[in-house]
C-alpha cells in the first residue's frame, strides 16, 4: 500500500498526528511522520526530523530556535517544508499527505501542499477550515476539513474527525486515476456569468477544431488557477475574454487575482486573445459590505451575497492602459478584441451598467497604449460574431507558433 506523509508540529500536536498515523497503518498504509515543530521536543518519534526539514531550505535550525521568535520559525518552516515535501513526492516516496493544525500548523503545512502538483492527494484538517481559506489553498487542490474542536488532544469528537480524515486520505491515494485518452491540445478560457454565452459558443468551435477547452471562473482564485496551469507548460492557447479580475484589483473588490494576472501567457510565450470582458464591474459582498467611500456609485445587486459596482470612466481608462501594457509584454502572437456594444450582459444599452463614457474611455486607452493588434467589433461580447472572431484569431495565432 501507499506511503502517506503525516505532516505537522509534533511538539504541540504529536499525539494527534500519531493517532492519524495509527489509523493509516490500520488501513494498510505506511505513514511517514514529518516534524515541522520548532518549540519543544516532539512527543512522538518522527521519521523525518525538523532538522532535516530545515536543512532542505538551507535553514540553521539551532540558531533559528535560539531566537525564540515564533513568527520567524513559522516562516522558516513554511519555506523549507515545500522543498522537502516536493522532493519526497517527485521521488515516489509518498503518495499523499495529511496534516492537522491550528493557525501556525495550517500556514506551514498548506505551504508545503501547494508545492505539490494538482491531483496529488492533500488533506488539511484545520481549525480555520470553515473560514476564508483562499490564502491557504490558493490555486491548488488542497482539501480543507474543519477540525470542529481545536487540535488539542484526543476526545470523542477529535477521534471521530481524525479517523474520518485518515479514511479520506486513504481513499484518495487508493483510487487509481485512469490516464486520459484525450490528447488534444489544451486551450484555457476565462468566463463570468456575464460572458457565459461567448465562452460557450467559443468552446464548441474550439472543440470542433480539435482542442480541449478548460474554462476558469474569473473569481480571483479562478484567474490565479488559470495562470498556474499556463505556467505548467500544458497550454497551447489562451482565450482570456473575461479580464474582470483586474477591475477588482484596481478598485479593491473581492475578486482580485492579484497584480500578476495576465502575466503567465507572456512568461510562457503562449498565443492569446484578450478581451475587456466584464471590466464594467467590480465585485463586493452583500450591499452592506461595500465600503462607504463608494457611496453614490452605480450598483447592481446580483444576489444577496454579491453586489456589482460600475467602474467609472477614470477607472476604465486605467484598466484599458493596464490591459494594453500587459499584452505588450507577450512574445507569442496576441490580439486584443473589443466588443464595442457591450462588454457584459448588463452593459448593453438599456441595462444597469450601460455607460458610453466609461466604455469609450476603456476602448480609447486600449488603442492608445497597445503595441499589439487591436480589433474592434460593432457587437456585444456574447454575440456569435464576436465569439467566432475570437476563436478564428486564436486558431490563427496557434497555427503560427
Amino acid at each position: 500500500m501507499a506511503s502517506i506523509a503525516v505532516l505537522g508540529t509534533l511538539d504541540s500536536k504529536g499525539e494527534e498526528h500519531g493517532f492519524v498515523a495509527e489509523q493509516l497503518r490500520a488501513l494498510g498504509h505506511t505513514p511517514l511522520l514529518i516534524d515541522v515543530g520548532t518549540h519543544d521536543q516532539p512527543t512522538v518519534a518522527p521519521d523525518i526530523t525538523r532538522t532535516e526539514v530545515a536543512a532542505a531550505g538551507g535553514i540553521d535550525l539551532p540558531a533559528l530556535m535560539a531566537r525564540e521568535d515564533r513568527g520567524e520559525c513559522v516562516t522558516a518552516m513554511s519555506e523549507s517544508i515545500p522543498v522537502l515535501l516536493k522532493q519526497l513526492a517527485d521521488s515516489g516516496r509518498i503518495a499523499g499527505v495529511i496534516s492537522l493544525g491550528g493557525g501556525g500548523g495550517t500556514a506551514i503545512c498548506t505551504a508545503a501542499m501547494r508545492a505539490l502538483p494538482i491531483g496529488f492527494p492533500k488533506l488539511m484538517v484545520s481549525t480555520l477550515a470553515s473560514g476564508n481559506t483562499a490564502h491557504y489553498v490558493e490555486s491548488s487542490d488542497i482539501v480543507m476539513m474543519p477540525s470542529i474542536v481545536d487540535v488539542a488532544g484526543l476526545n470523542r469528537i477529535s477521534r471521530t474527525i481524525f479517523t474520518r480524515a485518515a479514511g479520506a486520505i486513504s481513499g484518495m491515494v487508493s483510487v487509481e486515476i485512469a490516464e486520459s485518452a484525450d490528447q488534444r491540445p489544451l486551450v484555457v478560457a476565462s468566463m463570468f456569468g456575464n460572458t457565459t454565452d461567448c465562452i460557450g459558443m467559443a468552446t464548441e468551435m474550439l472543440n470542433e477544431a480539435g482542442y480541449e477547452v478548460l474554462v476558469f471562473h474569473a473569481t480571483g482564485i479562478g484567474g490565479k488557477t488559470m495562470e498556474t496551469l499556463i505556467r505548467s507548460g500544458m497550454v497551447a492557447g489562451v482565450l482570456d475574454v473575461t479580464t474582470t479580475e483586474w477591475a477588482d484589483e484596481l478598485v479593491g473588490g473581492t475578486l482580485s487575482a492579484g497584480p500578476t494576472r495576465l502575466d503567465a501567457a507572456a512568461e510562457m510565450a503562449v498565443p492569446a486573445v484578450i478581451a475587456p470582458g466584464c471590466l464594467d464591474m467590480a465585485n463586493f459582498g452583500g450591499r452592506e459590505t461595500v465600503p462607504g467611500q463608494f457611496d453614490g456609485r452605480t450598483f447592481y445587486i446580483h444576489n444577496p451575497q454579491v453586489t456589482l459596482m460600475r467602474t467609472t470612466p477614470a477607472e476604465c481608462a486605467q484598466l484599458g492602459k493596464i490591459l494594453a501594457e500587459k499584452a505588450n509584454t507577450y512574445t507569442a502572437p496576441v490580439s486584443i478584441m473589443i466588443p464595442r456594444k457591450a462588454i457584459s450582459v448588463i452593459s448593453i444599452e438599456g441595462q444597469p451598467f450601460y455607460d458610453t463614457d466609461a466604455d469609450s474611455a476603456l476602448f480609447a486607452a486600449i488603442h492608445k497604449h497597445a503595441a499589439v493588434p487591436v480589433q474592434d467589433f460593432e457587437c456585444s461580447i456574447n454575440d456569435f460574431e464576436f465569439a467566432k472572431a475570437c476563436v478564428e484569431t486564436l486558431l490563427a495565432h496557434m497555427a503560427n507558433c
